[in-house]
């Protein structure tokens, strides 16, 4: 393999580590470019890679989930990141949650560990010659995104991401609260903190009034939905967070058997359970007041908060007009995207984005015809709405779902039935691929 030539790779989180990994474990030679730990993002802690910002879940790992039908194909690819993340999981019912601090350890650990993988640290401020995966994420530094932006004229589309604050696990009064699964779902992972009638409204009424920290040309419009603003969503109706993250069917309490009026869940951040964020309460309220607003909860009357939900800019590109079904650049096919830049949303769909661009790049670096992975895959799905299934001009980030997936050609009764399904006809793809891929 000593005639292949290397490829690049600019930034260290889960896409740039999946690309990395896929590239390199079929020969291909990998120059990682990461800007930590001589420069950071607001929105990052430690020097590690792959760092999770937001949240430490992976979400769901059933196959009646499309994510979780992401999730065994990333598998049945060696994804690196689904390694890790098994390896590190923390108990949270039918969702695939990690200790986010050993995850990124062993992360950093097997990308640099690898041989044909050289890291250079330090801020990358234009596109080095050559083969290049541009994965810096949404939180992509000024002097990057000003090159990326003389490439890509569409990409100054943005949005606003938000992360949930974490409590310690001994300052939760447990009077107040009771262990239980996620809406009757799996193992009682989840920690339940009910409220009544009126100490919703009163909550509901503070948070709606709540004061909200700077956030320089911020717009409710521009927030993605799967990560809304707490406060933001309080303010679009008296029931919204009842119909949302605090919903609480399924949970009744065990003292009384009644389901409470509402319930804020609580979900483990580390393996040994001491932390623990506040599910789906992303939040960019100043400090203090997300201190005082979740102190109206009964159960987090006395929370110690060990982070605190911050806001930040996510910035991604025009994909559908911009990339092909590689995630490449149409005008610079030496260019490639990766990660949520691309306008996939999520962590797993970040990393199947880097996984798909490593294995279409080795294949091309190699001489080898591409997978072009088909729509009735999850994978495949995903990088073909992102290049051509969205509308360009009203592009949006998205999820997985299986609405993007080709549907079966015949019915299936029940809706649960026809998602496992469809998550067969996939792995059977895979499984009749393996060889090949």
């Amino acid at each position: 393999m000593s005639n292949v030539g290397s490829v690049t790779v600019i930034g260290a989180g889960l896409a740039g580590c999946e690309a990395a990994w896929q590239l390199a474990k079929r020969g291909v030679p990998v120059t990682l470019r990461e800007m930590k730990p001589e420069k950071k993002t607001p929105a990052h802690a430690s020097d590690g890679f792959a760092e999770l910002v937001c949240s430490n879940s992976l979400r769901s790992d059933e196959l009646s989930n499309a994510v979780g039908l992401l999730k065994a194909e990333l598998r049945r690819l060696d994804s690196l990141i689904l390694r890790c993340a098994d390896a590190t999981r923390v108990p949270a019912g039918g969702a695939l949650a990690v200790d986010r601090a050993a995850f990124s350890r062993r992360v950093t650990e097997a990308i640099q560990s690898h041989p044909l993988i050289a890291l250079v640290s330090g801020e990358v401020t234009d596109f080095p010659q050559g083969e290049v995966v541009v994965a810096t994420g949404p939180l992509t530094s000024d002097a990057l995104s000003e090159a990326i932006q003389k490439k890509c004229p569409a990409s100054d589309l943005h949005f606003y991401d938000a992360a949930a604050p974490i409590v310690s696990f001994e300052s939760i009064d447990m009077d107040h609260a009771w262990f239980a699964s996620r809406y009757d779902k799996g193992t009682p992972d989840y920690v339940n903190c009910p409220m009544s009638e009126a100490e919703y409204r009163a909550f509901w009424e503070a948070l709606c009034a709540a004061e909200e920290a700077e956030v320089h040309g911020f717009d409710d419009g521009a927030v993605f939905e799967g990560c809304m603003p707490v406060e933001v969503m309080g303010r679009r109706g008296y029931d919204t967070l009842r119909f949302g993250p605090m919903k609480p069917v399924g949970l009744p309490d065990p003292k009384t058997g009644a389901e409470p009026y509402a319930v804020v869940q609580l979900r483990k951040d580390n393996a040994e359970g001491t932390l623990y964020n506040l599910v789906g309460f992303q939040t960019h309220l100043r400090f203090p007041e997300q201190r005082r607003v979740f102190s109206m909860i009964p159960a987090l009357r006395n929370a110690e908060y060990l982070r605190y939900g911050k806001m930040h800019r996510n910035t991604y590109l025009d994909s559908p007009r911009l990339l092909d079904r590689y995630y490449r650049l149409r005008s610079e096919p030496r260019l490639s995207f990766a990660g949520q830049m691309t306008g996939v949303e999520g962590y797993v769909e970040s990393c199947a984005s880097g996984c798909l661009v490593g294995i279409e790049t080795a294949r091309r670096m190699l001489g080898l015809a591409p997978v072009d992975f088909p729509q009735e895959t999850a994978i495949g799905a995903l990088g073909l709405y992102v290049s051509g299934g969205a509308v360009s001009g009203s592009f949006q980030p998205m999820n997985i779902n299986f609405g993007l997936i080709a549907p079966l050609g015949y019915r299936v009764r029940g809706k649960r039935e026809k998602n496992e399904a469809i998550s067969k006809r996939s792995l059977d793809w895979f499984d009749s691929n393996a060889d090949q891929i």
